[in-house]
């Protein structure tokens, strides 16, 4: 009982520490959340690109700590910030960057909502055989699950965050899976994106992204055999 309560205490802590971390930035620049919602709101690629262009020098970080926020979040689309990354730093560069920054945001989105949440879903799962068989095989094959739910382009982020947060996954199986199979679905999203807003075509950059696509599924393919025989 002592240690739920204790649980609990941490819980709301970081839940208030959430709430600061925005209260704080309200504080230093009280335009700054407005302007971002409604940017968000609109999303406008070519705005949000000029937006983070103005930064200058620092673009790349507050791009990034951007693309990160959106997607621990899970919304808006993170396409606009993928294809705004490839204006503003190039096809290669913008796409590297918004891959990495949205790894990282997924990563804290699992760690928070399996934090806040795991022990509540724990519950409802074990009172159902079904959900409790799912969730004992996303803990053995949710790698494979969760890296090809990543490959897929336009899928919505917070789905795949809280699947994977709330069932059994290893945290290390989620973060290896949602890095390679962010890489076909972010770019080909970005190059899409990128040729439609410049009126560009280039075959040849969406080659190269499958077929990197393609290595890193062979490579994250043999990541996981090796586990497999390791068990």
């Amino acid at each position: 009982m002592s240690n739920t309560k204790s649980l609990n205490v941490v819980k709301l802590g970081a839940f208030a520490a959430i709430i600061l971390l925005f209260v704080i930035i309200h504080l230093l620049n009280p335009a700054f959340l407005p302007h971002m919602c409604g940017l968000l709101a609109r999303g406008d690629i070519q705005e949000t690109a000029s937006y983070i262009a103005s930064f200058g020098s620092g673009a790349v970080v507050f791009s990034f700590l951007l693309t990160l926020f959106v997607n621990a979040l899970g919304f808006p689309p993170a396409i606009i910030f993928s294809t705004a990354n490839t204006l503003i730093f190039g096809i290669g560069w913008g796409i590297f960057l918004s891959v990495v920054a949205e790894t990282v945001g997924v990563a804290f989105s699992f760690i928070l909502l399996r934090f806040f949440f795991r022990e509540a879903a724990e519950k409802i799962i074990n009172r159902h055989k079904t959900l409790s068989d799912l969730d004992k095989y996303s803990g053995s094959r949710g790698f494979v699950v969760m890296l090809i739910a990543r490959m897929v382009p336009y899928l919505p982020s917070v789905m795949l965050n809280a699947i994977g947060a709330l069932s059994a996954m290893k945290f290390r199986d989620y973060v290896i899976a949602s890095f390679v199979g962010k890489f076909p679905s972010t770019g080909i999203e970005a190059i899409i994106g990128h040729d439609a807003i410049t009126h560009q075509e280039d075959p040849t950059r969406m080659i190269v992204v499958i077929i990197f696509a393609i290595v890193l599924i062979v490579g994250a393919w043999l990541y996981e055999r090796h586990e497999q025989r390791k068990k």
